[in-house]
Formats: C-alpha cells, structure tokens, sequence
C-alpha cells in the first residue's frame, strides 16, 4: 500500500536548523510531484514547497523563500526539506504530499515547534 512517512520533525530555538525526510512506497515515487504542507493550530493547510518528479524544478511560498529547500532522492524515494534561519512562526505539523494526475497522497505529519 502507498505510504509516506515523515520524520526529522521537533523543537528547536528561533533562528535553528531541522530537515525533515519523507520515506515513500507503494507507488511509482519519481513519476510524482512531491511538495511539502504545513497546518499551524487553527489555521489552514498551507503550501510551503514543490519540486517536479525529476527534481529539476521547485517552488516556495513567499514566506520560506531563500531560508527553506526542497529536495528529492529518486533512487532512494525520499522527499527532503532542510529548513534554517526558522522563526517561531514556522510552528506547525508538516505534511508530505505527493500528486500525479487524478493521485494524491498525504503522509501522517511531522510536528515542528520553534520557541525560546
């Protein structure tokens, strides 16, 4: 069965440094554009970067722009984002989302918490 599974999420102090990691299986994984969400408490669902099914293109929401970068590994079906420079307002559940055509995927989430 199809599974994207987070990891590498936790608390870290303003201006610190996470990556988290998406392990996928149970589908043709670099057939697929691959994007990381995020959901703070009370808030919508929000895009935060995508990467095309090759890797040779991504994008980011204004807010993570030069701080936040998306990768993939294709022989490894993994997702990456290595963010830095976080601030408190990057506190959220981060989801994995994987997309082809009429298929989505969404993985379980990964909490990310930046305080003092």
């Amino acid at each position: 069965q199809v599974q994207l599974v987070e990891s590498g999420g936790g608390s870290v102090h303003p201006g610190g440094s996470l990556r988290l990691s998406c392990a996928a299986s149970g589908f043709t994984f670099d057939m697929f554009t691959m994007s990381w969400y995020r959901q703070a408490p009370g808030k919508a669902r929000d895009l935060v970067a995508t990467i095309s099914s090759s890797g040779s293109s991504t994008n980011y929401a204004d807010s993570v722009k030069g701080r936040f970068t998306i990768s993939r590994d294709n022989l490894k079906n993994t997702l990456n984002l290595q963010m830095s420079s976080l601030k408190p307002e990057d506190t959220a559940v981060y989801y994995c989302y994987a997309k082809r055509l009429a298929r989505e995927y969404w993985g379980q989430g990964t909490q990310v918490t930046v305080s003092s």
